[in-house]
């Protein structure tokens, strides 16, 4: 390889590295989020109060199907024993090392509630798929920060499409609140 190319892949590879430092600072550190209605860090299962779950969130650098860079936050519950979640003592809003890791797959994560991971489009409800199959997707909070996300590209485009075309005129006929007919 001579020189010039040398050069040109070198540089390459370091304005790579480069940006992908970047995309990764544009990721927050992950949070300890208090139940909405609650205000509670550790919530107890309902079904036995001896394990529970506590969430957390991050706000990520995520790039749609189009290339589009769209900041989202999501989150992950880390699940254990009601005690031991307890005992780290962890109160709303402080941050925790690592990061939240999305995981998809053609494989259902939980062989007895399938549909408890479905990947769906936005608020259309409509699972994402690949030839007729549901991707499924789980997000974990990974501690140590190094876990690789896998993505799986859905095809089912024109149906998405349709739908968000739908939402589109349901939401221009809605009625304004600014207008009235009777006086």
């Amino acid at each position: 390889m001579d020189i010039c190319r040398y050069s040109i892949l070198l540089s390459a590879i370091i304005y790579l590295f480069i940006y992908l430092l970047k995309i990764q600072s544009m990721n927050s550190k992950v949070k300890v989020a208090a139940n909405a209605t609650t205000g509670a860090i550790v919530n107890v299962s309902e079904n036995n109060p001896d394990y529970a779950y506590i969430r957390l969130e991050q706000t990520k650098a995520i790039v749609d199907d189009n290339g589009f860079l769209k900041n989202r936050t999501i989150s992950a519950l880390l699940q254990g024993d009601t005690q031991d979640l307890r005992d780290l003592a962890w109160f709303d809003g402080q941050e925790v090392a690592g990061k939240i890791c999305i995981k998809e797959s053609l494989e259902p994560f939980n062989s007895k509630n399938p549909e408890r991971d479905l990947k769906k489009a936005g608020d259309t409800g409509i699972v994402c798929s690949v030839e007729g199959s549901p991707i499924y997707r789980k997000t974990t909070w990974d501690p140590t920060g190094t876990k690789v996300e896998s993505f799986v590209q859905h095809d089912n485009i024109d149906e998405l499409r349709a739908a968000y075309e739908s939402q589109k005129s349901n939401e221009a006929l809605k009625p304004n609140a600014d207008f009235s007919i009777g006086g």
